[in-house]
């Protein structure tokens, strides 16, 4: 499976791509972290630091023999022709392709913890400038840490998990529009699901059928969660879909790395007066939440414009808004609640929203009788407010009429 490689390599034959990332910009957010170098270990991350990379044999897995995958990126605090990529052998061949910015690559992670040696080797040269570095303890197996402390034993170890993050958080024009085509083409996807679906589907078989079509698409199919009928049950299975009854469809689908992640209701016959209330209570929270956002808002008044509905609401009891951000992971920066289905420290509430910031909202009212109703959006920050990604099919679409038809 392997091929022979060189182990290092200090330089290609043509010119090094430019740094895809504001440098300057992570030097400060390690500064005021108190960080001098990174261990980056998470594939995302080191996909954003890569300019795009993804290493195209372990895209889809982590496991190999008794142990995984585990790409290194190291950078140092205000010295970039230090950094360095420690990759698998294979990834040579991407060397040569002349993918890697950093002055330095090797290749010698097959195993958790041999790009972790390598590291500690790198990492040892540069004593005693570098003492505090940052980690992704989320992302950093037992056995890779262990032998980072122990191989490190002079050097104190911190999360690097806020600074990343907050370099991640505004959105590069190209960045944008891979997150536009992602949330079109699942919008795209499940209306053509929805416009083919006939009642006797099962919900597996819907699911499948929007895994070809966002494939077909470009998307690489993450998950669909579905709902049917009167069932708050969301996983795919053989439950069969009558007339009417009603559909949720909650997908990911992911695009150069960045996750369109929204959903839509439909309907197989025409929606009742309370079915037509409901969801229009639910899209009345969705726009109301997006009504403060705009570049330099302050990022908790999406909550607080929502809340006055909520509060309001005869259903508040069955009824949940969440608003976080989206990008190359879903719940990403800017994170505005503490509270929540997902819960996290709020960092973002009481900063201003930035343009190029990118949000997920959605409300969803799990109802006794008619079943569980929810739209989720994809929403970029402009200068002046807001744009809608995938904005289409937000009403009751129905099953079988084609996309022509779609609310």
């Amino acid at each position: 499976m392997d091929a022979i490689a060189p182990s290092t390599i200090a330089s290609s034959p043509a010119a090094p791509p430019p740094i895809p990332f504001d440098a300057g910009r992570l030097d400060t957010l390690m500064e005021d972290a108190g960080i001098d170098a990174l261990v980056v270990t998470s594939k995302h991350n080191i996909q954003y630091l890569l300019g795009g990379y993804r290493f195209f044999f372990f895209d889809h897995f982590d496991a190999i023999g008794v142990s995984r995958y585990l790409p290194v990126l190291l950078y140092v605090k205000g010295d970039p022709e230090r950094a360095t990529y420690i990759g698998h052998p294979m990834e040579s061949y991407e060397r040569e392709l002349n993918r890697f910015w950093v002055p330095t690559f090797t290749g010698s992670a097959r195993m958790s913890t041999d790009g972790i040696k390598a590291a500690i080797e790198r990492l040892a040269t540069l004593s005693p400038k570098v003492k505090r570095i940052g980690i992704e303890r989320a992302f950093l197996p037992a056995d890779a840490e262990s032998a980072l402390r122990n191989g490190l034993p002079e050097m104190e170890f911190v999360e690097a998990q806020l600074p990343l993050e907050r370099l991640r958080a505004v959105k590069t024009p190209q960045e944008l529009e891979s997150l536009r085509i992602a949330s079109d083409s699942v919008v795209e996807s499940m209306l053509a699901v929805i416009a083919a679906a006939r009642p006797g589907v099962t919900k597996r078989e819907l699911v499948e059928a929007l895994r070809r079509e966002e494939v077909n698409r470009g998307l690489t199919f993450e998950y669909c969660l579905i709902t049917a009928g009167t069932s708050l049950n969301r996983a795919p299975s053989d439950q069969v879909l009558r007339e009417g009854d009603i559909l949720s469809l909650d997908s990911g689908g992911n695009f150069n790395g960045y996750i369109g992640d929204l959903c839509r209701m439909a309907i197989f016959g025409e929606p009742d007066a309370e079915l037509e209330e409901l969801l229009g209570e639910v899209d009345a929270i969705q726009q109301a939440a997006r009504r403060p956002i705009r570049h330099g808002a302050r990022g908790g008044d999406i909550y607080a414009a929502a809340e006055e509905l909520t509060r309001a609401s005869p259903h508040g009891n069955s009824l949940e808004f969440v608003a976080h951000g989206m990008g190359l992971i879903s719940h990403e920066a800017p994170r505005l609640t503490n509270s929540g289905p997902v819960p996290y420290p709020a960092y973002d509430a009481d900063l201003p929203l930035q343009k190029g910031m990118v949000l997920s909202i959605e409300t969803t009212i799990l109802h006794p009788r008619q079943g569980f109703i929810k739209l989720e959006d994809t929403v970029a920050v402009t200068e002046s407010g807001w744009e809608g990604f995938g904005d289409r099919g937000r009403g009751w679409n129905r099953c079988g009429a084609g996309v022509g038809r779609a609310g």
